[in-house]
């Protein structure tokens, strides 16, 4: 299979056949397959380098996608009409190939989208709190990226990706390659980055940030100070790093 990419909505990436979620990757992501196992292929995720293993049959050969769905979640229709049945979910980030617009719809394999929900490929946003509060009262899902459900590490790739960012899947690795690390002490503003040990945040303001996070299982603010107290005394330590990403303009 040559090119081939994601078929359905939310797939999960699983860490072996059968195994625990790692991460997931969305409709029309663009990936490359490593090796197969039986029903299964490991592969290689297009927009980080991820690796995993999921079921054969979610991929396909790749309709070359023209817009990504920027709107928190979407409905694919039937008809270009909002009262027709509807044919699929797709979570904010998932990408589709346009072949014609009739109204207020797009037409798509899927079926048809409101036009309003999907922006241009290569046309990013520009503020990654506002991408990342799209996603408020998402529940909270280990290794999840979409908004059915979505971590710590899953929102902030999210909405860095969405701004034209790059950034890693997990919280490790985005706490040592994503933008600026900042001397301790700095004062936090809008769309930084804190990290404790195996969590991300993203500073909203002055006195609050916005993240993923199990105690309030979903996407929420929470006040600065209070989720750092929080966060020690629950045993996870301190604030470990604080990095500064440089969206482009």
């Amino acid at each position: 299979m040559s090119d081939p990419c994601i078929l359905r909505p939310v797939v999960d990436l699983l860490r072996r056949p059968e195994g625990p979620r790692e991460r997931q990757v969305l409709l029309g992501a663009r990936v490359e397959v490593l090796e197969t196992l039986g029903d299964w292929a490991r592969i290689r995720a297009d927009k980080d380098g991820y690796e995993g293993w999921l079921r054969a049959d979610t991929l396909g050969a790749e309709e070359a996608p023209t817009h990504w769905v920027s709107a928190p979640a979407t409905h694919a229709y039937a008809r270009a009409d909002l009262k027709s049945p509807d044919l699929m979910a797709l979570s904010f980030g998932s990408r589709v190939r346009v072949r014609a617009v009739s109204g207020h719809f797009a037409e798509t394999a899927q079926g048809h989208i409101p036009v309003q929900h999907l922006t241009p490929k290569g046309q990013f946003l520009t503020d990654p709190v506002a991408v990342a509060e799209l996603f408020l009262g998402t529940p909270y899902l280990w290794g999840g990226d979409s908004r059915w459900g979505i971590d710590c590490s899953g929102l902030v790739q999210a909405a860095l990706l969405a701004c034209g960012h790059p950034c890693p899947g997990d919280s490790g690795p985005q706490s040592r390659a994503v933008g600026t690390l900042l001397a301790p002490g700095t004062q936090p503003q809008r769309g930084d980055l804190l990290f404790w040990s195996g969590h991300v945040a993203l500073v909203a303001d002055a006195d609050r940030i916005l993240h993923a996070n199990a105690n309030d299982m979903a996407v929420a603010y929470e006040p600065t100070a209070a989720a750092i107290a929080r966060i020690i005394a629950q045993g996870e330590g301190p604030v470990t790093a604080h990095r500064r990403p440089a969206i482009p303009a």
